[in-house]
């Protein structure tokens, strides 16, 4: 009889003693959260609850298993078991704490300074998130290490391991030189500010947001919704273009090729409409000038500010579209056109209308249709 209730009485009541435990911890980190509800530390804390628990149940068997005289012929192999559930589990537990107290803190950082910075946040956001993953590394390594340890085998292997070590280590490295330097230039973008987790990106000629970084790639969604998936050393050893360094704030450009008898100042004038119309333009300032010329047209340059990139994109379509609409209603002679015959001066040549109606100034040009 006493062979059946030890047993009993050991097993099921270490896991009784963990149920009641998980649950008064959770209800008090339950009524906590409601108490505290400026911080989503306690919320995030009740996420351990599984590891927290099957911790405490590895804990309680594994100190009293030796009392329950359990399968006798197999004590050693149950002991080191539970042992290493205990490891993984514990590593698992501090793996949830170490995200949750780390989420807490950005959550914090990025509620007081997302209006006032939000450079600053996004720089922040990624040093999280390679923090995280480097703990949740680092924690993982140590269990794995502490559970190898508990084999009599590898605790004697450990002298000659040890003593190889350097030569190990070495081989490692040259094997793993890519890993490696891409670990280091992860760590070298999260702290040094090259790169953030939100930035407006032009790598490879191809415009996109910076998605995800980890230790060794980083993704940028680009504006078709693909992903570009790369190594970060290639934003440590190559140029790119960074549209969220510094302020968001972004200057664009809309060039046309015209005829030399486009309406600069009706043009300039239209401008100014387009833009009061347009949402995304900030209203700090625009300007249209000629920055080229060639015998046959000019190349005119129209230059806009918005607030971000994505607001810049917007205002530069918006001008070219709407400019050209308004040159093929309004003033179709400023449109590039193939001379094909020499230029013929005719009364009105002051900008005065002939009788057809025509502007002087188009008879310099013939379009092939008006031969």
């Amino acid at each position: 009889m006493d062979d059946v209730l030890r047993p009993l009485i050991v097993v099921g009541g270490s896991v009784v003693l963990t149920l009641l435990l998980g649950w008064a911890t959770d209800l008090l980190l339950r009524k906590a959260d409601e108490r505290h509800p400026e911080t989503p530390l306690w919320g995030l804390l009740r996420r351990g609850r599984v590891p927290y628990q099957l911790l405490v149940c590895a804990a309680l068997l594994r100190g009293s298993y030796d009392e329950a005289r359990l399968w006798p012929d197999h004590q050693v192999a149950i002991g080191r078991t539970l042992s290493l559930v205990l490891i993984g589990s514990a590593a698992w537990l501090a793996i949830r704490v170490a995200a949750a107290v780390v989420e807490t803190s950005y959550t914090r950082y990025a509620s007081t300074h997302r209006e006032r910075d939000p450079a600053r946040v996004r720089r922040v956001r990624t040093q999280v998130t390679l923090i995280r993953r480097v703990v949740s590394a680092v924690v993982g390594v140590v269990a794995v290490a502490a559970m190898l340890l508990t084999f009599p085998a590898m605790r004697a292997a450990g002298a000659s391991l040890l003593a190889s070590a350097g030569i190990l280590g070495i081989v490692a490295g040259v094997a793993a030189q890519s890993t490696l330097g891409n670990m280091f230039a992860g760590l070298q973008i999260a702290f040094g500010d090259m790169v953030r987790i939100g930035d407006t990106v032009i790598v490879d000629g191809e415009w996109g947001t910076v998605e995800e970084i980890t230790l060794t790639f980083l993704t940028v969604r680009t504006w078709d919704e693909r992903r570009i998936t790369m190594p970060v050393s290639y934003f440590t050893s190559k140029p790119f273009e960074n549209w969220s360094r510094g302020t968001p704030q972004m200057t664009g450009t809309v060039f046309w090729h015209l005829d030399h008898s486009a309406p600069l100042d009706a043009m300039r004038d239209k401008l100014r409409d387009i833009l009061r119309e347009c949402p995304a333009w900030d209203g700090r300032a625009y300007n249209l000038t000629v920055t080229d010329s060639t015998p046959s047209t000019m190349e005119v340059r129209a230059l806009a500010t918005a607030k971000d990139a994505d607001d810049i994109w917007t205002v530069r379509v918006t001008v070219r579209e709407q400019m050209i609409r308004w040159l093929t209603d309004e003033h179709p002679y400023a449109l590039p056109r193939v001379n094909t015959a020499d230029a013929v001066l005719r009364t009105g040549l002051n900008g005065h209308r002939s009788p057809d109606g025509v502007p002087a100034a188009r008879r310099l040009h013939h379009h092939p249709r008006e031969r």
